[in-house]
């Protein structure tokens, strides 16, 4: 058991995504490593030195992928603080969601999942702390600073078998990507704000990640052909940087969470994280902190991050 452990995670990119299998084992990989105490407990139980040996694989293989991850690898000083959220479309609370946010002191705030409905509620709230904002469908941004060349990125988004799990004013074909130029001290950042398609475990046809692979695909291209050298990747991606899907962002992009965080930073769910889903990713900057703020109405903790130029 612990060899087919260790060779399970060491061989992760073999399994076959049909049915959605290798997504889902990559979403939740870090809690393999949970497996590890239980074998060494039954090893010695057992008495087995062999086992004990064994568990050496699925040790050294779980280390190498997120050993990293462990320690604090922040830094108190940076150029700019931003801060991503999905402030939940069934939120009972956005005023109290936009408080809370402006409370965050962040420089550039990316919101998604925003409603009809509580839009002028986080325009209202984050007025005074954020002068310059721009909303596209479901996703904004707001910013201390100027804003310019707002425009939609196509992420080639559908509702799919999801429809009966949305709100009936977010099921609509809808914009839920957009890229902006921020104007900084030290030069333009160009700051992409995105939300791709969900994912859901189904019976009879697995974990269901159409929507969210192509979006993915659509916004790493994108992000291959931005001009401007610093860029900013903010937002709920429904899923985790392990996963396959993402591979033509994360060869493009650093994670501030894997290069100046401090632990995992699971965001999802609000009350029991167990996947880091939401994310910022960032090329030409360095990263210099990365923490998860405290929870708000939303079913998804906002995530932050400290950059440098």
């Amino acid at each position: 058991m612990a060899l087919l452990l260790g060779l399970l995670m060491l061989l992760r990119t073999q399994i076959t995504d049909r049915g959605g299998l290798g997504s889902l084992v990559e979403t939740f990989l870090p809690w393999f490593g949970l497996l590890i105490p239980v074998l060494l407990a039954g090893a010695l139980w057992r008495r087995s030195a062999s086992a004990v040996v064994a568990l050496l694989l699925p040790v050294t293989v779980w280390l190498n992928l997120f050993g990293g991850l462990l320690g604090d690898k922040s830094h108190p000083d940076s150029d700019l603080t931003v801060v991503s959220h999905n402030v939940d479309a069934g939120n009972p609370d956005p005023a109290g969601t936009a408080r809370d946010l402006a409370a965050s002191k962040a420089d550039v705030l990316a919101l998604e999942e925003i409603t009809p409905q509580a839009k002028s509620l986080y325009e209202k709230g984050l007025a005074k702390s954020y002068p310059y904002h721009t909303v596209r469908g479901t996703v904004g941004l707001w910013s201390k600073l100027p804003l310019s060349d707002t425009e939609p990125v196509d992420i080639k988004q559908d509702v799919g078998p999801l429809a009966d799990t949305k709100p009936a004013d977010v099921k609509m074909a809808y914009s839920r990507a957009l890229r902006v130029t921020v104007a900084t001290d030290q030069g333009p950042l160009a700051v992409y704000v995105a939300h791709l398609g969900s994912v859901r475990v189904f019976p009879r046809t697995g974990f269901w990640t159409g929507s969210r692979d192509r979006g993915a695909k659509a916004l790493a291209e994108a992000v291959a052909a931005e001009s401007n050298e610093r860029v900013v990747l903010l937002g709920d991606l429904n899923g985790t940087l392990d996963d396959r899907a993402f591979a033509g962002i994360t060869s493009r992009m650093d994670s501030v969470q894997e290069k100046s965080g401090d632990g995992f930073g699971f965001s999802w769910p609000a009350k029991f994280p167990v996947a880091r889903i939401d994310q910022i990713l960032v090329r030409g900057v360095e990263p210099e902190s990365s923490w998860v703020l405290p929870a708000t109405g939303s079913d998804h903790l906002p995530v932050a991050a400290g950059i440098s130029w």
